[in-house]
Parts: structure tokens; sequence; C-alpha cells
């Protein structure tokens, strides 16, 4: 390092030991930051994490020094104005952490388009004149209602790395459109050997939560399915167990005090379902032993079809009388 002067190996020293130390180390970008705002991100993230820039060959230098396993592989993610970020946080948590605190800008001319810019339709607050003609320019299709411009359909003006002239960023100033997001531009962060670039690191919660809902609930399923008992499936296991029991127990004629009534409402509407094959003068003579309800001649006289309903209709008592009468 005979070439780099006593300041500078102050600065790769002090590099080195922070790469040694931090297990988290991230490559951002602080082109066209404002004073303010990085201001703000270090107030923000003070006690958390470490934010150091400086030249992009004395940090190469001080990855080349490192005893940290591939930490040259960040290198090709030191883009813009770079600056390294050191951090014992969660990558993701720091990531999210610093997304969150963006805040959006007006393009100027000369900086790149950081997304596909898009032009909504809608209406405009312009009136016709020459500005027609400066946003067919963009492709950007026009018409007149109401005394206004309207723009018929929506446009990309501008594909993202394109360079946004001074035109482009005029109208989409008159537009209030602010494609430029103002914070620290995290690029990639190096774990471990692993480089985890920001399109990894940005994770959409709203999805993960439903996915993690969604995960949680088969799981819960599985275990109940498979009949396995921990503290959070015990009582469902408990309450499954008792219901397919009592269905075997009634299935299987098992009298006991909670399916007694299941069995005689069952056996009830079997003899009755019995009753409707057999022939006239056996059912005659079946229902007369059975009938509690019904007059003392009734074995005399053939069974009226309102008589059958309400023989089907009688109430669980009544049944477990009738068929008391059948077994006594």
């Amino acid at each position: 390092m005979a070439h780099v002067s006593e300041k500078k190996k102050k600065v790769v020293d002090e590099f080195t030991r922070l790469i040694e130390e931090y297990p988290i180390i991230g490559a951002v970008n602080l082109e066209n930051m404002p004073t303010k705002q990085l201001q703000a991100i270090r107030a923000l993230i003070r006690g958390k994490a470490e934010l150091v820039v400086s030249k992009r060959r004395l940090m190469k230098i001080a990855f080349g020094n490192s005893t940290k396993k591939d930490i040259d592989k960040l290198v090709p993610h030191l883009e813009g104005m770079p600056g390294l970020l050191f951090t014992k946080e969660n990558p993701f948590k720091i990531f999210a952490q610093l997304e969150k605190n963006k805040s959006t800008a007006p393009a100027k001319a000369g900086q790149e388009a950081p997304i596909d810019i898009v032009v909504k339709a809608g209406a405009t607050s312009f009136s016709p004149g020459p500005v027609i003609g400066q946003l067919g320019k963009f492709r950007i299709k026009t018409g007149i209602e109401g005394g206004k411009i309207v723009i018929k359909d929506d446009c990309v003006v501008a594909k993202k790395g394109e360079v946004i002239d001074a035109e482009l960023a005029g109208i989409l100033l008159r537009l209030n459109i602010e494609p430029m997001e103002i914070g620290l531009d995290l690029v990639a962060i190096y774990e471990d050997g692993s480089i985890f670039t920001k399109d990894v690191l940005r994770v959409d919660e709203d999805e993960f939560r439903a996915k993690f809902m969604e995960g949680a609930s088969g799981s819960f399923n599985l275990a109940v399915f498979i009949s396995y008992p921990t503290k959070d499936t015990i009582n469902t296991l408990l309450v499954k167990a008792a219901t397919e029991a009592r269905s075997l127990a009634i299935s299987e004629a098992i009298i006991n005090k909670d399916t007694a009534e299941d069995i005689l409402r069952k056996a009830y509407r079997e003899m009755l379902s019995v009753s409707r094959t057999l022939p006239d003068e056996a059912k005659s003579e079946e229902l007369k032993n059975i009938s509690v309800a019904a007059p003392a001649d009734s074995a005399e006289t053939e069974t009226k079809p309102e008589e059958k309903k309400e023989e089907e209709n009688k109430s669980p008592e009544v049944a477990a009388a009738g068929l008391g009468s059948l077994f006594g």
C-alpha cells in the first residue's frame, strides 16, 4: 500500500476493522441524496448501523485485506456514489426500515428513471395550447373535454434506466408526477458469503402475512388429520375423537346415556322404513303392536294416510314408548 497516502491508509484500516466486526455489510448508493435527508437517515439508523462513505477504490482495498469469505462479491454492487452500511440487524428488517423512510421527489434533467414512468389517463388542469404538442412528443394521446386537456390512455414516457431530459422533467413536474425516490438506496447486502440484492430483500408484508397464515392453517389441518397432539391441536383432537366415538357407538347400537335417544330414533326410523315394505295385513298388525297413540280399535281398521304421517312425526319420547311396547 506504498502508493496510498497516510490519510487513505487510515480510511482503509477503518473499513477493514468494520468489515471484520460486523456480520452484515450493505452496499448503498447515495447519488442525488440531499444532505438534509442523509442526516435524517443517519439519525434513523443510529445505534443500529454505521454508514461510511468513501471512494470505491479504497473499499476494494479493504475487501482485499478482509478475511471474510467472498466479501469481494459486493464490489459489483458499489454503484453511483457508493457507501457501506455495517449492521448486526436482520438484513430484511433493515432494508424494510430504509424503504419505509423514502420519499418521492420531482425528476431533474439528467437523472435516470428509477422505474418505468407512466402518465395515467385522466383530466388535467391544462387549457388547450402548445402543451398539446409537448405531450404529443412523448406519445401521450390527448383530447379536449370541458375546455381542458384530457389524457386518453396510460402512456410510458420513460423506461427504467433511461435518462430524463429537461423537457420531460418539465412535463412531469406540471403533471405533478414525482417518480424519483429520496432515501438511502440499499443495493445489496452481504451475509456469511452470500449476496442478497434489493429484489430479494424487498418483501411484500401483506403477501408474506397471508402466506404465513395459509401455511399455519395447513399445518394445523394436517396435524389434526394425522392425530398429532400439540397444545394447539389437543382440544380439536379430543372433540373429534368424542364425535367419532359417539358416531361409532350409535352405528353399532352401543347404548349409554349419550347414545340411547339417538339409537331409539334410528331404530324407529328403520322400523317405519321396514313397515312400508310389508303387505297391508302385516303392516296393520305391526302398527297395532307399537302405536300407543292410536285408538283401541285401530287393530280392526286400516291405518289412514294422515295417521301414517302422524306416526312418522312422533317425538322421540313417543317413539321410545312405542319401541318399549314392541320390545316388552
